[in-house]
């Protein structure tokens, strides 16, 4: 049974391979998608950042490790168009240096 509030991720895979079937998912990151979004009228998954890292953390990884290698592997690796988004909820969990504007 789920919880309140808690996030029914088969309904967001089933809309997005519906309604938006190029919209690419973060495999392994099941636990942290929380919603679909919309860019450009495009529909893409949309994960929670901070449950992806935890989910590093079970596999074993540091909190540095994880932050980093959400950074440069899942966060930076963009494949186009149909690339996920990935939610701060808290900007107390982001450093300047993840808010800076090129």
């Amino acid at each position: 049974m789920k919880k309140s509030g808690e996030v029914d991720a088969s309904a967001f895979v089933a809309f997005l391979a519906e309604c938006s079937p190029q919209a690419q998912l973060a495999v392994g990151f099941e636990l942290a998608l929380v919603g679909v979004g919309c860019r450009f009228n495009k529909y893409l998954a949309v994960y929670d950042y901070a449950v992806c890292v935890r989910v590093l953390m079970e596999r074993g990884l540091s909190l540095q490790e994880a932050s980093e290698y959400m950074e440069f592997n899942v966060v930076g690796a963009w494949v186009g168009e149909w690339t996920p988004i990935f939610l701060h909820r808290n900007l107390d969990d982001m450093s300047i240096g993840d808010l800076a504007v090129d």
